[in-house]
């Protein structure tokens, strides 16, 4: 009986052994992010693993992201996001609309978090903000709604300015946001014409039709940064206002809009809650909350600019 009940402790033991080893080992395989970005990737790889790193994943031994760039052609994503779902990511994060866009006609079933989306309801990516309702959740941004003031403080700037390009990509929501550029205009008594670069190929060429078309100032709607705009721009003397905060860094005059990191460090949450086993169409769209107003000044000098007071105490920064 004694030995028996040897036995008995040793096979419970064993099993005991056994069971915690199963709890506490790793994951049998790593979990697998797909990106995909609309335009350029460098900032952004950098702010995600920065956010998966501080929320303590392991790149390359519990965490793999799989990268896929359009670089401003927006005409590869539905490729690039094929390529992705192949490989049977956990979660994907579509940078921009155009992405998201291209995400959705692919996948019904894969999470996808919108890193961020202009109007996400008005492109039918979710039924409600508070209810998505689907795959795909995510961050919107908010950028028609601040068209309004961005243009109010083009008019403190540039009190005598009558004409304005509004200048759109291939962009599924510039149709929509260039006609809200128009109507706040027109109520500042400022005329606004419509110039399309599909690709960052052709902004070169909307820049001398927009000086040929005597437009005094630039507009441009929201899209993943194209590096060589800012530069353009000032080739052509023609002060460009944007959309996108990260453009003044770069050599643009000025911008308003939501600060960029956050909204991906909030895209990173979702990521996070997704692999913990939430779902998306329960996961309530959110906004920004903070919004900054910045100007480059060296820029403004090129184009031979003074900077009013009332203007520079406005902005949040202001590159020297």
């Amino acid at each position: 009986m004694a030995r028996l009940a040897t036995r008995r402790a040793l096979l419970l033991t064993t099993c005991s052994i056994a069971i915690a080893a199963v709890v506490n080992a790793e994951p049998t395989r790593p979990w697998r992010v797909g990106l995909v970005t609309s335009g350029q990737s460098d900032r952004i790889i950098g702010w995600f693993r920065e956010a998966f790193k501080a929320k303590g994943y392991h790149e390359g031994k519990d965490l793999i992201i799989e990268l896929r760039e359009a670089k401003g052609r927006y005409a590869l994503l539905p490729t690039l996001v094929r390529d992705l779902v192949a490989l049977k990511p956990d979660v994907i994060i579509a940078e921009a609309t155009p992405a998201v866009a291209a995400a959705q006609r692919v996948t019904s079933t894969i999470p996808i978090i919108m890193s961020p989306s202009t109007d996400p309801m008005g492109s039918g990516f979710v039924k409600s903000f508070a209810k998505p309702g689907g795959n795909i959740t995510g961050v919107a941004n908010m950028f028609a709604d601040l068209t309004a003031k961005t243009l109010d403080i083009v008019r403190l700037l540039f009190s005598k300015v009558r004409k304005i390009g509004v200048l759109t990509s291939d962009n599924p929501v510039h149709p929509a946001m260039a006609e809200v550029a128009a109507s706040a205009a027109s109520a500042l008594g400022i005329s606004a014409q419509l110039f399309v670069a599909a690709t960052p190929e052709d902004l070169d060429k909307a820049f001398a039709n927009m000086k040929a078309a005597e437009c005094e100032i630039v507009y441009v709607l929201a899209d993943p940064p194209r590096q060589a705009l800012p530069s353009i721009a000032l080739e052509y003397g023609l002060p460009t206002v944007y959309q996108v905060t990260s453009y003044p860094d770069l050599g643009g005059l000025m911008a308003y809009g939501p600060d960029i990191k956050a909204l991906f460090l909030l895209a990173a949450d979702y990521v996070d809650r997704i692999l913990k086993g939430a779902n998306p169409a329960d996961l309530p769209v959110q906004q920004p909350t903070k919004f900054e107003f910045v100007i480059n000044l060296e820029t403004a000098k090129a184009l031979h600019l003074t900077v009013p007071d009332q203007v520079l105490l406005l902005a949040d920064r202001v590159i020297e």
